[in-house]
């Protein structure tokens, strides 16, 4: 049992040496002037625009929709995913996994439906 937790604690070391390693080094490489400390200094703290200077506040409000719309797509496009493990076995699972396939498509169906129903998908 702790052969098979061991490889799972091998790669969670491994994907936090990458992100430490890389704080810890811009850390170090400023005490050798090499990363020198960081100053306020009004332009680097003005909002840049592809050069165009900027009118108005920086910090304006987003519209909430383009979240929205967009978390929609990923939950629905995410639980998609999983049909593809389901397609690969088609033909091994038989009738209870074709059933299984059908009753979360329909899943699928009245959350799409459900969206549409609360008018989630119109731009007004």
């Amino acid at each position: 049992m702790l052969y098979e937790y061991g490889h799972i604690g091998i790669l969670v070391i491994v994907a936090l040496i990458f992100p430490v390693g890389a704080l810890v080094t811009s850390w170090a490489l400023q005490f050798v002037n090499i990363r020198p400390a960081s100053k306020p200094d009004v332009v680097r703290d003005d909002t840049y625009e592809c050069g165009v200077r900027t009118e108005g506040p920086s910090l304006v409000q987003f519209n909430f929709r383009f979240y929205y719309i967009a978390l929609l797509f990923v939950i629905f496009d995410v639980e998609l995913v999983f049909l593809f493990p389901w397609a690969l076995v088609f033909e091994k699972i038989g009738w209870v996994g074709y059933l299984e396939g059908l009753g979360f498509i329909g899943i699928l169906c009245l959350g799409i439906l459900y969206a549409w129903r609360k008018r989630a998908l119109e731009w007004r």
